[in-house]
């Protein structure tokens, strides 16, 4: 792709959510279309949102598990990032008609105390980076269609990272934990919708470890010039697949003595 396409990919993602109306598959748009085209469309989108006012107030990493990699055929996470009109309190209410087709994923988050970038960055580095970890829900949208209505063909890696990894909001809950004297690997939640169970999951299904995920993006940062900064807060990745959230839905991730997080749908 070419800087302009770049440019006219971005503005396309960028209408599609103004208006509510999802656009079609980039990867069609744009036969070729590799990840750092993808990265560079999300570049220019995040660009657009900043230059209308919003605020960087952290990162999103996608697609740590298993299970979602085999879907999408891929072999390595994603990364989106995270505007400050995402943040949702806990226990809010999203407005009618704020998202086209919301979902829900239960992941730990990472506040940061401190900067954390490089490729010689360590598991001791990002604990030591990190102010705390804590229970929160992720709020995925697509701006772009699941599937083109004529081929019938599938969003592919390349159609989520420029659409900022699916990155819609965030809400944390209240509780607050050193992050080196949890196993976050055993950290498990119990989502239910309309206080029915709808997933389960542990923090190992994210790369093992959530820490390995904030890791993973640290180092794929050096290759981009940029850093996971001082007070950012950092999604580690689902351990759950997406849950459907239509309009009147109430979400709930009991975590245990880790906390609890909700959020309900107007």
């Amino acid at each position: 792709m070419t800087p302009e396409q770049h440019d006219e990919a971005a503005e396309t993602l960028f209408q599609a959510e103004a208006t509510g109306q999802q656009c079609g598959l980039l990867s069609l748009r744009y036969p070729g279309m590799t990840l750092d085209d993808a990265y560079a469309v999300q570049s220019r989108l995040i660009a657009r949102k900043l230059a209308a006012g919003r605020k960087k107030i952290g990162w999103k990493i996608g697609l740590t598990s298993r299970a979602m990699q085999d879907a999408l055929k891929i072999d390595t996470p994603d990364s989106g990032v995270l505007l400050d009109d995402m943040a949702f309190d806990n226990g809010a209410t999203v407005p009618a008609g704020r998202f086209i087709q919301p979902r829900v994923e239960a992941e730990i988050a990472f506040a940061m105390k401190a900067p954390l970038a490089g490729a010689d960055c360590t598991r001791q580095d990002v604990l030591a980076a990190t102010d705390y970890v804590a229970p929160s829900l992720e709020i995925l949208d697509t701006r772009i269609l699941r599937a083109d209505p004529e081929t019938g063909k599938a969003r592919v890696i390349v159609d989520t990272i420029s659409d900022n990894a699916a990155n819609a909001g965030i809400v944390l809950g209240a509780e607050r934990h050193a992050p080196d004297v949890v196993d976050l690997r055993w950290v498990g939640a119990i989502v239910s919708r309309d206080d029915v169970v709808e997933e389960t999951g542990l923090g190992a299904g994210v790369l093992n470890d959530p820490v390995t995920s904030v890791l993973w993006l640290a180092r794929r940062m050096a290759d981009y010039g940029q850093q996971i900064e001082a007070g950012d807060i950092v999604l580690s990745g689902s351990f759950i697949r997406p849950i459907e959230a239509p309009s009147g839905a109430r979400i709930a991730a009991d975590f245990g003595p880790f906390g609890s997080v909700h959020i309900n749908f107007a």
